[in-house]
C-alpha cells in the first residue's frame, strides 16, 4: 500500500507532469518514470518489476493526460492534423512493437537506455541547432518512418514521444506551437497502445503488487492521473503565452537532473 506521503508525491508530480505535457507537448513521462520508480521502491513495491511498473503505469496516464491536452491545443488552432495522420499509424505499430520487446529487457537495461536518452535529448533541447530555412516535413514514407522510430523509443522510456516528435517538426520547420500542440495530438497514440502493450505483457506476471494490472500500478496511474488532467489545459494555454525557448532550457535542465539521480541509482 502507498503511504499518505508518497501519494502527496504523485501527486505533485502528477501536477509538474500535467503542466508539462501541455507546456511542451512532451507526455510528462520524464518526470513519471523517475517518481514512480522511486514510489515504488520506497513503498517495496513490485521489486524486480519496478521499472517495467514505473514505464507502463507512466503511459496509461498519459492517455488521458494527452487527450486533455490536445483539446486545449486543437482549441487555439495549434494541432495539424496533416502531420498527424502521417505519422500516428507508424507510431502505433512502433510502439506497439517496443512494448512488446520491453518485456523481454532486464529492467536494469531500460533504466540505461532511460539515463543515456536523457541525457542526449537534454543537450538537444537546451543547445536546439537551427534547420536549414529550405527544410520541411518529410513525405510519407518519411514521416512513416520517423513516427515508427518515435514510437518504438516512447515504449521504452515510457513518454508520449514529445521529447523527439517536437524536435523533429521544429528541424522541419514547424512553427512551435504548432509543433506543440501536434506532438500532443500524436502522444495519445503512442500513450494507447503503448499502455496496452505493458498491459498485456506484464499480464499474470508473478511478483507484481496488488492493484497492478499487467506493469500499470492502477494506484499510481488515477492519482497521477487526477492531476495531469487537471493541469494539461493550464499548461497548454500558457505555452501560447510564455516564452517557450526558455522554458525548454529548464526542461532540459530538468532532463539531465532526473537522468543524473537515475544514473546514480545504477551505479551505486
Amino acid at each position: 500500500m502507498l503511504s499518505l506521503s508518497l501519494i502527496l508525491v504523485l501527486l505533485v508530480c502528477g501536477a509538474a507532469a500535467g503542466f508539462l505535457a501541455g507546456l511542451l507537448g512532451v507526455g510528462g513521462g520524464l518526470v513519471i518514470v523517475p517518481v514512480v520508480v522511486g514510489v515504488l521502491s520506497a513503498a517495496h513495491l513490485g521489486e524486480g518489476h519496478v521499472q517495467h511498473l514505473a514505464v507502463g503505469t507512466s503511459l496509461a496516464v498519459m492517455v488521458f493526460t494527452s487527450f486533455t491536452s490536445v483539446r486545449a491545443h486543437n482549441a487555439k488552432g495549434a494541432v495539424d492534423w496533416t502531420i498527424v495522420r502521417g505519422m500516428a499509424p507508424a507510431m502505433v505499430a512502433g510502439t506497439l512493437g517496443g512494448s512488446l520487446i520491453a518485456g523481454w529487457i532486464p529492467g536494469a537495461g531500460l533504466r540505461w537506455f532511460f539515463v543515456l536518452y536523457a541525457y542526449i535529448i537534454g543537450a538537444q533541447m537546451y543547445f536546439g541547432a537551427k534547420p536549414k530555412g529550405s527544410r520541411e516535413m518529410p513525405g510519407t514514407a518519411g514521416k512513416a518512418g520517423a513516427g515508427s522510430l518515435i514510437g518504438m523509443v516512447s515504449s521504452w522510456v515510457g513518454i508520449g514521444g514529445g521529447s523527439m516528435s517536437v524536435p523533429f517538426m521544429n528541424w522541419c520547420n514547424v512553427p512551435v506551437h504548432t509543433a506543440i500542440g501536434t506532438s500532443a495530438a500524436l502522444g495519445w497514440p503512442i500513450a494507447l497502445s503503448g499502455a496496452l502493450g505493458y498491459l498485456y505483457t506484464g499480464w499474470g506476471e508473478q511478483g507484481l503488487p496488488w492493484g497492478s494490472a499487467g506493469y500499470v500500478y492502477l494506484p499510481a496511474m488515477l492519482v497521477l492521473m487526477v492531476m495531469t488532467v487537471l493541469l494539461a489545459p493550464i499548461g497548454a494555454s500558457a505555452a501560447h503565452r510564455l516564452p517557450v525557448a526558455k522554458l525548454k532550457k529548464a526542461f532540459a535542465m530538468l532532463m539531465a537532473v532526473m537522468a543524473t539521480q537515475m544514473l546514480w541509482t545504477l551505479l551505486r
